[in-house]
Order: C-alpha cells, then sequence, then structure tokens
C-alpha cells in the first residue's frame, strides 16, 4: 500500500511540475506517466485486496472446521450420555420386574404359611393332648409366618425404592416409560 501512495504521489508531482512549464509536450508526458503510475498504484491495491480477502476466507475456512469438529464431539457425546441412560433405565426396569415376580413369589410363600399356621392351629385345637410335639410345630410355623411377612415388606421397600430412582431418571432425562 506504501508503493501504491508513493506512485499516486509521484504522479501528483509529475502533473503539478509539468503544470507550470507551458508546453503541452510536457504536459502530454506527464499526464501519460500519471495515468500509468496511477494504473500500477490501483493495479498493487487490488492485489493487496484479493490477498487479504484471501487470507479472510482461509482464517473463515480454518474456523468453521474447527466448530464442525467441536459440534461432532459433542454429538458424539450426547449419544454416548443418551445410550448410558437408556441402559440404566432398561436396567432399573429389569430390577423393578425381578423385585415384582420375587414380591409375588414372596406373597405367595406367605399366603402359604399362613394357610400353614391356620392348619397347624387346628391340628392343635384337635390334639391338644399332644401338645408339646403341635405346639412346637405351631410355634414354627407362626415363625415362618413372620419371617415371611418382613421378607414381604423388606421387598415392597425395596421395589418402591428402585421405582422411585426409575422415576427421577426418568425426569431427568425426559424419557417416558413405556407401560410394564
Amino acid at each position: 500500500m506504501t508503493v501504491a501512495v508513493v506512485l499516486v504521489a509521484l504522479s501528483a508531482l509529475a502533473v503539478a511540475g509539468a503544470v507550470p512549464s507551458g508546453s503541452w509536450l510536457i504536459a502530454s508526458v506527464a499526464a501519460v506517466v500519471a495515468v500509468v503510475l496511477g494504473a500500477t498504484a490501483t493495479k498493487i491495491t487490488h492485489s493487496e485486496l484479493m490477498a487479504t480477502r484471501v487470507e479472510a476466507a482461509r482464517d473463515r475456512a480454518q474456523q468453521a472446521q474447527a466448530y464442525r469438529a467441536i459440534t461432532e464431539a459433542r454429538v458424539a457425546e450426547q449419544a454416548k450420555h443418551d445410550a448410558f441412560l437408556t441402559d440404566e433405565i432398561a436396567r432399573r426396569q429389569e430390577t423393578i420386574a425381578d423385585l415384582e415376580a420375587a414380591l409375588t413369589a414372596a406373597h405367595q410363600r406367605a399366603a402359604d404359611a399362613v394357610r400353614a399356621r391356620a392348619e397347624e392351629a387346628r391340628r392343635a385345637d384337635r390334639s391338644e393332648r399332644d401338645g408339646q410335639a403341635l405346639a412346637v410345630r405351631l410355634e414354627e410355623a407362626e415363625q415362618r409366618a413372620a419371617e415371611a411377612i418382613v421378607h414381604v415388606h423388606e421387598l415392597e421397600t425395596e421395589l418402591d425404592a428402585v421405582r422411585s430412582e426409575l422415576s427421577a431418571a426418568q425426569a431427568t432425562t425426559g424419557w417416558k416409560a413405556q407401560s410394564a
């Protein structure tokens, strides 16, 4: 750019020097020199402008590539996070299904124990004379029934906790559970 400015200044000096001479020939030569120097200054300015534009375009392309790489990394990270949450929800649902099956079995065992206790109570009433052996069996049946009831309660508590965790995970991800 400095060279272009110097060329324009030289052309102005040439014209300014030729005008006072009063000669058409000198003025014409000064005018031609001024036009050539102006054209050269314009060409230099144009070349500099084009080089600047090319450099700016290169910078924008590099920046776009960097943003693309960042976006790809974010998309991959989000997909990994989504897969993790989906697996976590599936595991929790599987745990709930297992706990529900265990709870059903525990309910069945508790019902069987209560029936057995009732049966033992009837037998104990009928054969109070044989008391000692039947009383021990009745006591054992009552103990098993009490343990089964406690076990059912523990399973129900654990099932409620897992359901709460699943609800929290679903609320965090916006995931809607399919009805089980």
